[in-house]
């Protein structure tokens, strides 16, 4: 499929020309808006990954468009307006920050369905999804406990909201149980994709004391820093192991292949409808990496065993007994936290250190 690009809104649209069999249905116009680069090799690039496994299922039947490096705000609204008005039939939306402007322009085009990523704000036409990425940060808390010596992890967040705060805590608690000594240092950078903030970050932390790097943002320049100073790290949305083979223990990897085909395929066959979908370990849309070969075998034998206790349910990241950064209990031994108080999560788990922002 050729691909024409062009300026919009200081954000770059790709879109696709393919052309469907003479006299065949007009293809259905699918759009996604992305905050990042395609080549940020984390969310917006897994997202992306999505978009090809679209065309790639249904040819001719869709043609795709995508718009990256979107800001979130205005500039969000104008692009979104436009792929609704000229001719898409499904529109993704893919950061939080889009929530608003999408639905916004939902009822601006009731004819459009719109699906947006992260947000809970739904309308008939428009219908919402999410990944449990937190499950995977749990593991990755399994593996960290064990491999630090410094017991001191360096995680270098986004913004903080919720599911930023969410994977912060599901992270800490599994490190804490294998290794009660561990502490969590957490350095905000108010971006998704900045490598020159997030390489900051990352030699501060390790400057701190930190052996283990963790990341909610989404270029490789975390895991380069570590790979330079001989520490471990983690991927952040896909496998990064090419950018630092030695330094990264395993990746969270977000699929979204299957639910993007699916959900084009409905509206193609008219079976569409709004709701909202959060999907982890079990319904693939959360994957965990290849183990870094350097780890012991129990080490990775333990990592499995939580991904598949999650999984399979026998497990739940959020199980009490819990107790909060000033360490009183906020969850009872054998209660979990349900996923309602998990979508508005904001407060710190014991074994955070500094002062969550408001």
């Amino acid at each position: 499929m050729s691909v024409l690009k062009r300026g919009l809104a200081a954000a770059a649209i790709a879109v696709g020309l393919g052309m469907g069999a003479a006299g065949a249905a007009e293809p259905l116009g699918v759009g996604f808006v992305y905050v990042g680069p395609v080549g940020d090799h984390g969310w917006t690039y897994r997202h992306d990954v999505g978009r090809k496994a679209v065309e790639a299922a249904l040819g001719d039947k869709v043609k795709t468009t995508f718009v990256e490096s979107v800001k979130e705000g205005p500039d969000a609204e104008r692009v979104i307006r436009e792929l609704a008005a000229s001719g898409h039939g499904l529109v993704f939306t893919t950061s939080f920050g889009f929530m608003n402007p999408t639905a916004k322009v939902a009822k601006q085009f009731p004819g459009v369905k719109f699906e947006h990523a992260t947000g809970y704000k739904r309308a008939d036409n428009l219908a919402t999804y999410a990944a449990r990425f937190y499950e995977g940060r749990y593991v990755a808390g399994v593996v960290a406990g064990r491999v630090t010596k410094s017991n001191v992890i360096g995680y270098i967040a986004s913004f903080p909201i919720p599911e930023v705060v969410r994977g912060i805590n599901a992270f800490t608690l599994s490190l804490r149980k294998v290794n009660p000594q561990a502490t969590v240092r957490v350095v905000w950078v108010n971006s998704w994709y900045d490598p020159g903030k997030e390489a900051d970050a990352a030699k501060a932390l390790i400057d701190q004391g930190a052996d283990v790097i963790l990341q909610h943002t989404d270029s490789p320049a975390p895991l380069q820093v570590a790979e330079s100073r001989g520490v471990w790290g983690v991927g952040q949305a896909s496998d990064m192991r090419k950018f630092a083979p030695k330094a990264q223990l395993t990746a969270i990897v977000d699929n979204w292949d299957h639910y993007y085909v699916e959900r084009a395929r409905a509206v193609l066959d008219g079976s569409w409808k709004s709701g909202d979908v959060w999907g982890g370990f079990k319904s693939g849309m959360v994957e965990m990496a290849p183990y870094n070969e350097a780890l012991a075998a129990d080490v990775v034998a333990a990592a499995r065993a939580a991904e598949a206790a999650i999984r399979d349910g026998s497990l739940h990241p959020f199980q009490g007994p819990i107790r909060d950064q000033a360490g009183k209990e906020v969850v009872a031994a054998g209660a979990t936290v349900g996923d309602e108080d998990l979508l508005k999560m904001d407060w710190y788990v014991e074994g955070v250190q500094g002062n969550l922002p408001k």
